[in-house]
């Protein structure tokens, strides 16, 4: 019986460099396009920012916008998995280097108050003000956002319950993970959209992270000195 031979695939040729630069340029103008829509969320509101202006601050066309973009909600999630994204990465890398300490969450505050809050404001109003009460989309995902930030800092606080002794109640890991978050927003949003005044930030994260700590020491049934 003779063997039946099948046609063997070449290799894919890799993309020239003109593709290459092609796809940089797509990847930047989104970027820009991003960039745009945050900038005019945070500044002039969701509500009251359509598709041409944000074309016109990217310097783009509109049907540009709408290449990348199915419409103004679409834009807006986008910011928000950035947003949300860039918000975990920073928290997380406190809470790594942490080696299982109070010291984590220390260094998440500090992160948070005096390097993401002054540093990104537009992103601040975004997730914290602009993309609340939006649709059921917007919505779910905003939830998917606090969801794992949640879920980071329960990891966080197991962590330091191995470490330094387990909390009085199974729930407490939950609350106090719930609650650090409920205080960074709400922090985030009174000093920085409310009052507008990001020179305070640094005492207020400072009070905010003694209180935090205070709080977990107290929940466990154990503490080592």
């Amino acid at each position: 019986m003779t063997q039946q031979r099948y046609p063997v695939e070449k290799d894919q040729a890799p993309p020239s460099r003109s593709a290459l630069r092609r796809q940089r340029e797509r990847e930047q103008r989104l970027q820009t396009i991003l960039d745009a829509a945050g900038t005019l969320f945070a500044r002039e509101g969701y509500h009251r920012t359509g598709m041409e202006r944000i074309a016109d601050k990217a310097e783009v066309s509109v049907g540009t916008v709408y290449f990348y973009f199915k419409n103004k909600e679409d834009l807006l999630v986008k910011l928000l998995d950035q947003t949300g994204y860039e918000l975990r990465n920073l928290l997380g890398a406190a809470f790594k280097n942490a080696d299982g300490t109070l010291e984590g969450l220390r260094k998440a505050g500090k992160v948070f108050f005096e390097d993401f809050c002054p540093n990104h404001p537009e992103k601040i109003a975004l997730i914290f003000r602009e993309s609340a009460g939006q649709s059921e989309v917007v919505e779910a995902h905003r939830k998917k956002i606090f969801d794992k930030l949640i879920a980071d800092l329960q990891a966080a606080l197991k962590s330091v319950s191995d470490n330094l002794g387990s909390f009085r109640s199974p729930m407490a890991a939950e609350v106090i993970a719930a609650s650090i978050l409920g205080m960074f927003e709400r922090l985030a949003y009174h000093y920085m959209i409310w009052q507008d005044r990001p020179d305070a930030l640094q005492a207020v994260g400072e009070d905010a992270v003694r209180f935090i700590i205070g709080g977990v020491q107290n929940c466990l049934k154990s503490k080592r000195p």
